[in-house]
């Protein structure tokens, strides 16, 4: 008996389900489909079509609506964890003989695909609609890039939403901290060095994401000050820096015991 308690369930199979269940789950209720998509849709339409006059288009805020769609997507995905924990079915799979890491992993990988799928069919859009002159090379780059930064933003909304009793303290934090953290992230306006905002910015590491992408992503007739952006490399490394550390953290709130967790 004793044997068969302390036998460990193999995490492939629990990372995967975990994951095709936030998949299932998305995919089921259309208003989220529609919503996160209908949102960057506007947004983009209404910042580019405003900025017009001042020599900003809709080219030029295409990689920060990309990085809005990774950032609220994947941020708005890991409110199950706060509905799991109200069904009961968040504690039914901490108390299974599985390693932590595969829930934390099975959860994120599916969070950051539900992101990543509608990025993807927002970078159609934009390629059907502007005039991408990107190389495949680079978008394929630019793509790799995108799944960095939904794997760290997933991560990121795992850390917060963990200890949430409730939706309404997620939206909260949301307004505080999420929404100013896209705003502050070159996403709206170019870098203006000298600027408090500028500064202020460079501590933001979804910064780096929106400036990795504006390098990849070229368009006709649209001019972005390359110069004033962190170097390619710089982007690369803080993403992946900025992943790896959101991840760990979420891992270990994770692997700590809390009430809720009936342990």
């Amino acid at each position: 008996m004793a044997n068969v308690i302390t036998n460990k369930i193999s995490p492939g199979p629990v990372v995967l389900t975990l994951a095709q269940r936030e998949l299932v789950r998305f995919f089921r209720q259309r208003n989220r489909v529609i919503g996160a998509m209908v949102q960057p849709i506007m947004f983009w339409g209404l910042f580019s079509a405003g900025f017009r006059g001042n020599g900003l288009g809709p080219a030029f805020f295409f990689p920060g609506t990309i990085a809005m769609i990774l950032l609220f997507t994947a941020i708005f995905a890991t409110i199950s964890i706060i509905e799991d924990r109200r069904e009961g079915f968040l504690q039914s799979v901490l108390v299974a003989p599985a390693p932590r890491w595969a829930m934390v992993l099975g959860k994120i990988l599916g969070g950051s695909a539900i992101a990543m799928l509608q990025a993807l069919l927002f970078l159609v859009l934009g390629w059907l609609t502007l005039d991408l002159t990107s190389s495949p090379l680079e978008v394929l780059l630019a793509v790799a890039l995108m799944t960095v930064i939904a794997v760290a933003l997933t991560s990121l909304g795992f850390l917060i939403a963990w200890r949430m009793e409730s939706t309404q303290g997620f939206h909260a934090i949301m307004s505080v901290f999420l929404f100013p953290m896209w705003l502050l992230s070159g996403a709206m306006f170019p870098a203006e060095e000298g600027t408090w905002l500028t500064l202020l910015s460079r501590f933001n590491p979804l910064t780096y994401g929106v400036a990795g992408l504006r390098h990849y992503f070229h368009f006709e007739g649209s001019s972005v000050a390359m110069n004033a952006l962190p170097n390619l490399s710089v982007c690369w490394l803080v993403t992946i820096v900025f992943a790896a550390i959101m991840f760990a953290l979420a891992w270990r709130i994770a692997d700590t015991r809390t009430t809720g967790d009936l342990l």
